[in-house]
């Protein structure tokens, strides 16, 4: 029987995909698993949402269980026989409360940091997110506009290439990876009117990223998002 670890809402996601060259993702790449591409680029995704309704173990967390969280990730795959496991390899996470890095980093062996962020979320006519963060004194942010329609996500889109992702994978060590399994339904998405994104990737990401300060975003994509839920159990190799 399967024991959650981790049980919240993630809303409004919003995922800013940039091509980079796999050099550049290969030192953050875990043992055992290979690069996934899209049309043959492989991505990385800056991407903001909403955590809510957070429990632990089934436990909630009732002055932290609503937040920010701000990512950097990149597109991986686990073959194993016929199956094929798509998951993703976090880069960094960022979240504002320092007690929720902790446990993170502790129990989860993740990449978090904590530092303020904030958000403004409204649905009227259209929809309008804005995350901030802030690093070194500046503020970073990703801004959209977008229809409050939703949609199914189209079959080879670069919308299911990002969201339809159930595995994670965390590099322990050079010879050590941890796996953990995703759940969630399929999401929908919304058709994104405007965008704009203001982040400073060296400061956040080291200088491995810091091309990307001159460099527009493929794409980007919004997700209504669901409640999800991340498995205990866990496969070391």
């Amino acid at each position: 029987m399967k024991t959650t670890f981790l049980k919240a809402n993630w809303e409004n996601l919003v995922m800013a995909n940039y091509e980079v060259g796999p050099s550049v993702l290969k030192p953050y790449l875990p043992k055992g698993v290979e690069l996934d591409y899209y049309k043959n680029k492989s991505y990385v995704s800056l991407v903001g949402f909403m955590f809510k309704k957070t429990s632990l173990f089934g436990i909630p967390i009732p002055f932290f269980g609503s937040f920010e969280e701000i990512n950097l990730r990149f597109y991986v795959r686990k073959i194993e026989g016929k199956k094929i496991k798509k998951g993703v390899v976090f880069i960094n996470e960022t979240v504002p409360y320092k007690i929720v890095a902790l446990l993170a980093n502790k129990l989860y062996k993740e990449h978090y940091i904590s530092i303020p962020t904030k958000n403004s979320i409204s649905i009227n006519k259209n929809k309008s997110i804005n995350f901030e963060w802030e690093m070194n004194n500046h503020w970073n942010s990703m801004s959209l506009v977008a229809a409050t329609q939703q949609y199914n996500i189209e079959k080879e889109s670069i919308e299911e290439f990002i969201f339809e992702r159930y595995f994670g994978f965390t590099k322990l060590s050079n010879d050590k990876t941890q796996e953990y399994q995703i759940s969630h339904p399929k999401w929908c998405t919304n058709k994104i009117l405007k965008a704009q994104i203001n982040c400073d990737f060296k400061s956040m990401y080291g200088s491995s990223f810091a091309f990307l300060n001159q460099q527009n975003p493929d794409s980007i994509v919004l997700a209504e998002g669901s409640s999800v839920s991340v498995n205990w159990d866990r496969n070391i190799f």
